[in-house]
């Protein structure tokens, strides 16, 4: 099984949102709300979007990173033109969100928001700060690996997938009730980037590389 159940009993929050009753086949069909929905271009995208470094007027503290990889669909093809978001915690593990009042620093010139649109072959590619771990109290000394949220948008908002990845060799894995909801350990590898020499820049950015494939890499419920 790729995806994770909506309700996983370990990641308590699940038990609270899980539907509790079948779906409701809605009248309107997914055609007119195509018509009306937002779309998204060229035009709406900033210059520094997909740099989280420059977003500010200073440099924000921790490892400067880069992060690529292709949007694929289910048969291996690039999916070009698809708006990507990314947001995540920053070197500390604390989101610039208030919301978060775990007591670990804020950085002033790091917000942890970033999108971008992939490219012709399904290339997207973002500049950030690797993130750190960060409590969240789910269970006893539960702690989240460092993790990047994805949202991988179509044509519309309500065309939107979301999924997380991890960073290679991460000791939290086993003890992740999110991680592990994902009950195939094969689908659970491909949430996880890969180190990449070739997209590290010399004394710049380590570089990590990360398809998402449409249909195969496991989504958030």
């Amino acid at each position: 099984m790729t995806h994770p159940p909506y309700m996983y009993p370990e990641y308590k929050s699940t038990v609270l949102r899980a539907p509790a009753q079948p779906p409701v086949i809605p009248k309107l069909g997914p055609d007119s709300v195509e018509l009306t929905a937002p779309v998204f271009g060229h035009a709406e995208l900033g210059a520094l979007d997909a740099d989280l470094t420059r977003q500010s007027t200073g440099e924000p503290l921790g490892e400067r990173i880069i992060v690529t990889g292709r949007v694929l669909d289910a048969h291996g093809r690039p999916v070009p033109g698809t708006l990507l978001e990314v947001w995540q915690a920053n070197a500390s593990g604390r989101y610039a969100h208030a919301g978060d009042q775990h007591p670990a620093p804020l950085d002033p010139h790091f917000a942890g928001a970033g999108r971008c649109l992939t490219d012709d072959r399904g290339y997207y590619r973002f500049v950030t700060i690797k993130p750190g771990a960060y409590p969240w109290r789910n269970h006893h000394n539960a702690w989240r690996p460092a993790h990047i949220h994805f949202s991988v948008f179509g044509r519309a908002f309500t065309q939107r997938l979301v999924t997380q990845m991890y960073f290679p060799g991460d000791p939290l894995f086993p003890y992740d009730p999110i991680f592990q909801s994902v009950p195939d350990r094969h689908a659970r590898e491909r949430m996880i980037a890969r180190f990449d020499m070739d997209v590290t820049e010399p004394e710049w950015a380590l570089g990590y590389t990360w398809d998402i494939v449409l249909g195969d890499t496991p989504m958030e419920a």
